[in-house]
C-alpha cells in the first residue's frame, strides 16, 4: 500500500509466478522514481489485470493497470492511489489494513508484515 504513489506497480517475478507471459505487456518508455532509493526504475511495460478482494459472499473485482518493474521486492505488487480510487478503499498503515465497500458490507483486508519480511 502506497498512497503517495500515482502508480500501481507489479513485479516481473510476480507475473512469472502467475504464468502471465511478458508478451502481454503494452510497451512503454517510462521511468519512475522513489521505488528504489536513489535510483530510477524503468518500466518493462504496462498490463491491465483483474484484482479481486475478499471472498465469494462479499467481494470486489476491478481491472487495474500496473507498471511492470524488473527488480526484487518483498511484495508482489504495490497498490497506489489509482487502485484506492477504483476500489474506493481506505488504507490504514498503522494496522496494515485496507477497507473498502462491498456489496454486502465493508471488506477488510489485513496484511502480514512478518510474511513479507520472510520473503526477503
Amino acid at each position: 500500500m502506497d498512497s503517495g504513489s500515482g502508480l500501481n506497480i507489479i513485479y516481473a517475478a510476480t507475473l512469472e509466478s502467475l504464468g502471465i507471459p511478458m508478451t502481454w505487456l503494452s510497451k512503454r518508455n517510462m521511468q519512475f522514481h522513489g521505488v528504489i532509493p536513489g535510483k530510477k526504475a524503468k518500466s518493462l511495460g504496462q498490463i491491465a489485470l483483474d484484482v479481486v478482494f475478499s471472498e465469494e459472499k462479499n467481494f470486489r473485482k476491478e481491472r487495474l493497470t500496473f507498471e511492470v518493474a524488473d527488480f526484487r521486492s518483498s511484495y508482489h505488487a504495490i497498490l497506489g492511489r489509482p487502485a484506492y480510487a477504483r476500489f474506493m478503499a481506505r488504507p490504514c498503515y498503522v494496522y496494515l489494513k485496507l477497507k473498502m465497500p462491498g456489496p454486502k458490507g465493508v471488506i477488510t483486508i489485513t496484511g502480514n508484515r512478518k510474511l513479507a519480511e520472510e520473503y526477503l
